[in-house]
């Protein structure tokens, strides 16, 4: 009996302390204490504020999680072509999202409706915004064919507004990336009471917009400098007035909150639509992930779904194709009454089955423009993570008063394109970006020049030049001593605005190669079943479109590799 009796004492002793213990993490907690000063965290009188209650990115408009991993890049079944530019190697690439189906008309012609509503085209100021942004509709005409139809109605005619969007280059394609950078936080801010409502489309102008890096950085010269716009905080207590307590014979006063404006730190503001680098985009395509079987791989795939052929094996569908392709000279589409891939040219959007991870499209249909700059070969020697050739490093113009120098009206920066197109490469409201110098690159190891495009395959020390440590960093290469000596067009325009084509006619050029042709993947509706392979590659100029490469846009994945741990016994 006495045994028992210290029993219960002994269990109550314990529950006691686990109490105790508890109510104490509870109290600790409830603080929002810092574990590094044990300051109060996010105090409405002011001090550190910061998102501790942040669980994970939000999905962004478009995406789906591609969950990164290991696999074999440039690895094909044939190589039929010889081109000897896929050699197998092992990369990693961490996790990030990508647009469930190409961009299509409909999402394109959004952005040209904006860019016409806010920079139009009578003012002379902003007459190149607009135009240099269109798709180039004339990529559909054929010497010896009848494409009028598609040249005139493709790209606005209601009946294609989900198809693909085709005649972009590579740069307009990048440009509509940014665009929807600022487009979705501008959204998300306006949503969480940041931004005045409906502000983006009622008070929106060409000298008064929306860009994400002003925001994070000068928020106080977002929409022109109009606080009526650009909130100081969401209408929630933070925004409120505070009550201080007033020093002895004083009572308490009131003041209201300033600069609470959303920052990286309050896990708002989305990372950046891009390009898919070339990695990323072969790695989502081959989806491997369906062939997995505990921590390997089980066999290779030839195109995005399992299998060695374009037609389904699954009983409901069965004989269907997977994919819109040229199945043969002059079979676009198959015979009437029994359609191969049910379309002449392109598809709407997810007329056929995704792939391992949710995508669709990613053979058939368009070839989509990638980030990579083109080389024959992928350098794992120098890196297997995350592999990318066409970094160039910018950052921030700072201007005389200290401050970051945003873009006006008047120093719009324009380019010409080899082919005559005149494209904006900013536009008002934005931060001017310059080149890295000096500055950020001095004593590193990991990078040191701002261009690095070309490193270890086209720079001074691929060249023919034996001495070249004994030249200037600035001097200039002998036409003759280029690694890839591809022809050099001048730009059309004379100094008076006259055009007049100036072709490279030389006999002596060996190669298309250069730092301004940009990687395309994946086989379009133009194209054999050869090119579905995910490991394919092919190379175009980045200022000229076709009418069979189209887009798709990625995100950077923050935080943890996958949102769900992952067990080794699954």
């Amino acid at each position: 009996m006495k045994a028992n009796k210290n029993v219960v004492i002994n269990i109550v002793l314990v529950l006691v302390i686990l109490f105790g213990v508890s109510s104490c993490s509870k109290q600790s907690s409830s603080k929002g204490g810092s574990t590094a000063t044990g300051w109060k965290i996010n105090d409405k009188k002011g001090g550190f504020q910061y998102n501790n209650k942040f669980k994970k990115q939000a999905t962004a408009p478009g995406l789906v999680m591609v969950e990164g991993g290991t696999f074999t890049m440039g690895k094909v079944q044939d190589d039929v072509m010889h081109d000897w530019n896929n050699t197998p190697n092992q990369q990693h690439v961490a996790s990030f999202y990508m647009d469930e189906t190409e961009v299509t008309n409909l999402m394109f012609m959004e952005y040209l409706d904006w860019l016409k509503r806010v920079f139009p085209s009578e003012d002379d100021n902003y007459k190149n915004i607009y135009s240099g942004a269109l798709p180039d509709t004339l990529v559909w005409r054929n010497r010896l064919g009848y494409n009028e139809t598609y040249t005139n109605n493709y790209l606005r005619h209601p009946a294609y507004a989900s198809y693909p969007v085709v005649g972009v280059n590579w740069v307009q394609a990048v440009e509509f990336s940014k665009w929807r950078t600022d487009r979705v936080n501008e959204n998300t801010l306006e949503t969480q009471g940041y931004l005045k409502k409906d502000a983006k489309v009622l008070d929106v102008k060409a000298e008064s917009s929306f860009s994400t890096e002003t925001y994070l950085n000068a928020p106080n010269k977002t929409f022109g400098g109009d606080d009526k716009i650009v909130l100081k905080g969401r209408k929630n207590s933070m925004s409120k007035p505070i009550k201080v307590a007033g020093s002895k014979g004083q009572g308490a006063t009131t003041k209201s909150p300033t600069g609470i404006y959303a920052q990286r730190s309050s896990g708002l503001i989305l990372p950046e639509y891009r390009l898919p680098t070339e990695a990323e985009w072969e790695y989502a395509a081959a989806s491997d992930v369906g062939q997995r079987e505990y921590n390997i791989y089980k066999g290779q795939k030839k195109y995005p779904w399992s299998g060695s052929y374009t037609r389904s094996g699954k009983r409901k569908i069965k004989g269907d194709q997977l994919a819109n392709f040229k199945q043969g000279k002059g079979d676009y589409g198959g015979i009437a009454g029994w359609s191969d891939d049910g379309a002449d040219i392109t598809n709407i959007v997810k007329s056929y089955p995704p792939n391992d991870f949710g995508l669709y499209d990613m053979a058939g249909n368009v070839a989509e423009w990638v980030a990579d700059v083109y080389r024959p070969i992928v350098d794992d020697e120098v890196s297997d993570f995350n592999y990318f050739r066409g970094n160039e490093f910018k950052k921030n113009k700072i201007g005389d008063d200290g401050k970051v120098e945003l873009v006006t009206a008047q120093n719009i920066t324009y380019d010409t394109l080899p082919n005559g197109r005149i494209v904006a490469r900013n536009a008002p409201g934005q931060i001017a970006q310059v080149p890295v110098d000096q500055k950020e690159t001095y004593l590193r190891q990991n990078f040191d020049k701002s261009d690095e495009r070309n490193y270890r395959d086209g720079d001074k020390q691929s060249t023919r030049y034996f001495d070249f440590g004994n030249t200037d960093e600035g001097t200039k290469l002998i036409d003759a001593k280029r690694m890839y000596d591809s022809p050099k067009h001048n730009k059309p325009y004379d100094s008076i605005g006259n055009f007049a084509s100036k072709f490279d006619k030389s006999n002596k050029r060996t190669s298309l190669v250069n730092d301004d042709v940009r990687v395309y993947k994946g086989g379009s509706w133009r194209d054999r079943a050869y090119w579905l392979d995910p490991a394919q590659r092919r190379y175009f100029p980045q200022d000229m479109a076709t009418d069979y490469i189209g887009f798709r846009c990625a995100m950077s994945k923050l935080g943890p590799k996958a949102d769900k741990k992952k067990r080794a016994r699954n």
